[in-house]
């Protein structure tokens, strides 16, 4: 059975936004997060299809606050609180936020390809 922990990866500075510790899990994509500053990925988004997130994600908030954007509501989630968000959103979190989070790895490359073009690109994780 595949496992990861903060200890068994190494963690990726976001930009002075945080730290990623990232692994895959059989064909999931699986980061612990924790934010230094508001972090808002919308912008970086911008560009896919409806610039939003085409994934579902499944996690759990250790600390803080993060929140998914659909075009009819906002989700927030808090300490304590496991969540399921299907694909068409936005999202961010709060400075001093500490949470997991589970994605198909098949749908994450390609989004995270394009976030990491545009922040080349100048775009920011705004807050």
């Amino acid at each position: 059975m595949p496992k990861m922990s903060k200890d068994s990866t190494t963690g990726i500075d976001q930009g002075g936004a945080g730290t990623e510790w990232r692994g895959d899990l059989d064909g999931y994509t699986s980061s612990f997060v924790t934010t230094q500053a508001d972090a808002d990925l919308t912008e970086l988004l911008r560009g896919l299809p409806g610039d939003v997130c085409p994934s579902p994600h499944w996690g759990y908030v250790f600390a803080g606050r993060m929140w998914f954007r659909h075009a009819d509501r906002i989700e927030e989630f808090g300490p304590g609180e496991a969540y399921y968000v299907e694909p068409g959103h936005t999202s961010g979190a709060d400075a001093h936020s500490e949470f997991l989070v589970f994605s198909p790895t098949e749908v994450m490359d390609e989004v995270e390809a394009h976030m990491m073009r545009r922040a080349q690109e100048g775009a920011a994780i705004g807050g």
